[in-house]
């Protein structure tokens, strides 16, 4: 058998504790942790018991050694009022050893001290079957502040040698570096799960907003999700070509759900009107991108999905409105809400003329490539509209 080379334990340390800095899972974590010590300290078998707050219990999460000398993560939990939990939690380590590391051995030598108390030997004596059901010879408590995050369980070394003095010290200090680790990465889980559930609020809530805009206008029903389904099929398909990340699809989705948010300013009579416009009233619809924007603005989280709103109305050769931008100019977003709200349109009855078919509309779609819209939009467009529609 190969000599394992000493350990640095200071460096391993510093180690760890840069390697823990970058996980934000905490399972990932604590595999990795565990990982660590089997490899370099040479132990047999390794097990951590982990508080989970919902259940107010302990559960084995991980479990990493030889086959036969490991329970299998997840089969064990212990209630608060296990001996061996509270032990810990009651800071009985303290009161009994002054150490942070529970080891077997002494611990047997407490029990059948006959200075111990009867109650006390009791106790101990429940504590040390705990660890015999786990062949432990070790336990290092892992505390945040006052609460017990954890339990790193260690079984025999390799040749079953004696944990030394700095190994167990580096184990307790591993053990204060992973209860701050363990608790930032799930405060983090924490964090992306609120931010989830408002994500889901706030879509709800958009889409809750831009029904308003069909409550008014008799014509358009169901046009803002069809332009939505419209414009996110097209941008997947741009991502072929081009990179797209997450942001920019998910502000795509708000501000299509949103394009058309400034026609609640817009009068009724003028929306649901079914003979053609004046130019007084092509001016007054006109407007609905700024008075969008106006609307919009007080909304912190949507600033950045003004864009889209704002310009969908440009056209590719500067003559759109509300701001006369060309080419380039006009953000991707606005570009591509642009084709899908006006295929959306041409493809629906309305009291002044028929709908056109798929063919019909994609063939003006090209026609206007260049000149109304962004060609690498119509591109996207005529490859995935017409199975869509």
């Amino acid at each position: 058998m190969t000599k394992r080379q000493p350990i640095d334990y200071k460096k391993e340390l510093e180690d760890a504790s840069k390697s823990m800095i970058l996980i934000h899972d905490p399972q990932v974590l604590i595999k990795m942790i565990v990982r660590r010590l089997v490899q370099r300290v040479g132990v047999k078998h390794i097990g951590i018991l982990l508080y989970n707050k919902e259940k107010d219990t302990y559960v084995l999460t991980v479990s990493r050694g030889l086959s036969g000398l490991k329970i299998p993560a997840g089969f064990a939990r212990m209630d608060s009022d296990n001996p061996l939990i509270r032990f810990f939690r009651e800071r009985y380590d303290k009161k009994f050893f002054g150490t942070d590391v529970l080891e077997y051995k002494k611990l047997n030598q407490r029990v059948t001290d006959k200075k111990q108390s009867k109650k006390a030997a009791n106790f101990l004596r429940k504590v040390s079957f705990q660890m015999e059901m786990f062949e432990a010879v070790a336990c290092v408590p892992s505390f945040f502040r006052d609460e017990l995050i954890g339990i790193l369980l260690l079984g025999a070394k390799e040749r079953n040698a004696a944990f030394k003095q700095e190994e167990l010290n580096f184990f307790a200090a591993l053990a204060s570096d992973v209860a701050m680790a363990i608790r930032n990465a799930q405060l983090f889980k924490e964090l992306e799960g609120e931010l989830e559930k408002r994500r889901s609020l706030f879509i709800h809530t958009t889409i809750a907003l831009a029904a308003t805009v069909e409550a008014k206008d008799h014509y358009t029903h169901n046009h803002i999700a069809r332009v939505t389904n419209y414009s996110l099929a097209i941008a997947r398909k741009m991502q072929e070509r081009m990179k797209l990340d997450d942001k920019f699809m998910e502000n795509l989705h708000i501000a299509s759900l949103l394009h058309d948010i400034g026609k609640i300013a817009t009068p009724e009579r003028i929306l649901n009107k079914t003979a053609g416009l004046t130019i007084g009233e092509r001016k007054v619809i006109q407007q609905h991108p700024l008075k969008g924007v106006t609307i919009l603005q007080a909304i912190r989280e949507l600033h950045e999905v003004i864009p889209g709103v704002k310009y969908h109305h440009e056209r590719y050769d500067g003559k759109g409105y509300p701001e006369g931008l060309k080419g380039k100019e006009i953000p991707l977003s606005a570009s591509i809400i642009s084709v899908a709200d006006t295929f959306d349109a041409m493809t629906t009855d309305r009291p002044y003329r028929k709908a056109l078919t798929k063919e019909e509309a994609l063939v003006e779609l090209k026609h206007c490539s260049g000149t109304q819209f962004a060609p690498e939009v119509v591109k996207a467009a005529c490859e995935v509209l017409l199975p869509q529609a």
